[in-house]
């Protein structure tokens, strides 16, 4: 009796561990289907922190994209007078060299006080965020008019360096008269969103993301980008 019972014991055993190899095996293979359907979409940058941004927004699982970083020796000159030339440029000129479809999204600070500056030179207005940001209110320090915006371009390339999206997203609001707030970057510490009651860098992530310039035009370009497919 007890020996019937041990060999029962040892088939009840030997089924349940295949059962759980059959289970491994079928996760396994869904997880390869599933990154085998995957297409590469690289961003046109070397910057690692730009690609963790793009990331957040492009999280649904639905996207059939794997983001990818341009190669670091692959430099692109920004040539374009308007933000959405230069992210055009940028998403082109990498999906030719590569043969891959690639993103690119070009962004800054226009004020109006200062005609539009600093603009598509914001990145370039000074060597540290905190000289941009000092030089930008020296500018401004006998204006009264703080009002400006934020823009953001995004594009969307095909392989052969066609444009298949583009897409631009704006957040209106002014320029405080010192810096406030931790978080965020660039002008962030003096960028004040009035229907937030706050700057950039005071605006918890998951809330910039929502009202910020980048969060709108990816707002706008997703449900394109849910259309197109890039087998095609």
């Amino acid at each position: 009796m007890a020996k019937k019972i041990l060999r029962l014991a040892a088939d009840l055993n030997s089924e349940q561990m295949a059962i759980e190899t059959v289970e491994k095996s079928c996760i396994l293979a869904a997880a390869t289907l599933y990154f085998c359907a995957m297409t590469l979409l690289v961003v046109a940058t070397s910057n690692p922190g730009k690609l963790k941004e793009m990331q957040v927004y492009l999280t649904d699982p639905s996207l059939p994209w794997e983001l990818s970083l341009k190669p670091a020796e692959l430099e692109i000159e920004e040539t374009g007078t308007t933000f959405l030339e230069n992210a055009c440029l940028k998403a082109s000129q990498v999906a030719k060299a590569l043969g891959q479809w690639s993103i690119a999204d070009d962004s800054g600070l226009s004020v109006d006080a200062l005609n539009g500056a600093p603009g598509i030179y914001s990145a370039r207005y000074a060597e540290t965020d905190a000289d941009r940001i000092a030089r930008l209110l020296r500018e401004l320090e006998a204006q009264p008019n703080r009002r400006a915006q934020f823009v953001c371009a995004i594009a969307l390339a095909r392989p052969d360096g066609s444009i298949a999206l583009q897409t631009e997203g704006i957040c209106a609001g002014e320029i405080v008269d010192a810096p406030r707030g931790t978080g965020g970057f660039g002008y962030d510490p003096i960028f004040y969103v009035p229907e937030a009651g706050m700057t950039f860098a005071e605006m918890p992530p998951e809330l910039k993301h929502r009202v910020s310039h980048r969060g709108k035009a990816f707002e706008a370009l997703l449900p394109q980008l849910e259309k197109i497919n890039p087998e095609a």
